[in-house]
């Protein structure tokens, strides 16, 4: 290959890797913003199938989305408001317990009477004397350290509250809008080619609203089995407990064990060994019958994935994005098996 004219060669070069540069750091700027629109378009997705159900029963379609973001806000209104109660009476629970404490005096006492019939070896009186020596040595940065501490969590809940309030609204702007949105996106591609677009696009589509309503189901179904489980066993907190399996049934593949795990560890911790053994059962039994009666007859209708590939979606996924490229990573990996078994298996055959 000759060069005519090396210096345009080059300067040409630098300003396509400088463009290149900047199109990133771009992207890392916006990746917040990116966030939030990729969750709120996923939730839309999600709503959609209930939106189109409730038009067919002859809703116009504003009443339709309204319904449904109602509904959606009720169901998260209705556990918050189950929850907060029961957190705050431990709250003071707790404060009142440490007040006693305080009040009686001899917490030090205890705890050391304590050290010292579980470590019958252990200097407790040596270990003390060093833990408050180096307390009044740190204690100015111990209590910097708490400051920054408190200031960062409490920015971080603000951050938080004002992120799922933009991902709310965009999510009602974006399933009010979904025909207009795909109409828009129809419209770019070729006429002659734009009937299988849309086929396929269609496709693309259901299948992340069908999974979103099938993670939903998923979690749904082990919440409320759980209340009534732990109600009937006399577990601590059931309804807080039903809670964490709810949200955590929602998180593809080891959600279910994740938030059993820590269930039953509450459990143990603030009830009896024999209720914690008695939930620990009942989840293993739970789990064997969600991972092959419940969620393969939910999930059937929403996507088809080979169990390695869904395995291996989710850990890119969780890698990536964390939590929601978790969530996300399934439906991408069945629309990418849709291309691939619609078009591109079709294409090699014709050659």
């Amino acid at each position: 290959m000759k060069l005519h004219n090396p210096f345009r060669v080059a300067f040409v070069a630098t300003l396509g890797v400088g463009l290149g540069l900047l199109l990133i750091t771009s992207i890392q700027t916006l990746s917040t913003i990116l966030l939030y629109v990729g969750t709120a378009l996923f939730l839309s997705l999600g709503l959609d199938p209930v939106v189109a159900w409730l038009e067919r029963r002859k809703l116009p379609r504003w009443a339709a989305v309204l319904i449904t973001i109602l509904g959606v806000l009720a169901v998260f209104a209705g556990i918050i408001l189950m929850v907060l109660p029961i957190i705050f009476s431990q709250v003071g629970q707790l404060v009142t317990a440490i007040s006693e404490i305080i009040r009686g005096g001899t917490f030090v006492d205890d705890m050391k009477e304590w050290l010292q019939s579980r470590l019958p070896q252990l200097d407790v009186a040596e270990v003390f004397d060093y833990v408050t020596t180096w307390l009044q040595d740190n204690v100015a940065n111990i209590g910097g350290s708490i400051g920054q501490g408190v200031i960062t969590v409490g920015t971080s809940i603000l951050a938080g509250l004002a992120g799922a309030f933009i991902v709310l609204i965009l999510t009602i702007y974006f399933t009010a809008s979904t025909p207009a949105l795909k109409k828009s996106v129809y419209q770019l591609v070729p006429a002659s080619k734009r009937p299988r677009f849309i086929d396929l696009s269609e496709q693309i589509t259901d299948s992340v609203g069908y999974y979103v309503i099938g993670q939903l189901s998923l979690g749904v179904i082990n919440g409320v089995l759980s209340a009534i489980f732990l109600t009937i066993i006399q577990a601590p907190f059931p309804a807080v407990l039903a809670v964490i399996a709810f949200f955590f049934s929602i998180i593809p593949l080891v959600g279910t064990l994740t938030g059993s795990t820590i269930i039953v560890l509450i459990t143990l911790g603030l009830g009896s060994p024999t209720t914690a053994l008695i939930a620990a059962i009942y989840y293993l039994v739970y789990m064997q019958i969600e991972a092959y009666v419940i969620s393969p007859r939910i999930m059937n209708r929403a996507v088809s994935v080979p169990g390695a590939v869904v395995v291996i979606a989710a850990l890119a996924g969780g890698v990536l994005l964390g939590l929601l490229g978790a969530l996300v990573a399934i439906p991408v990996a069945a629309s990418i098996l849709i291309i691939y078994r619609q078009v591109v298996i079709p294409r090699q055959n014709e050659r």
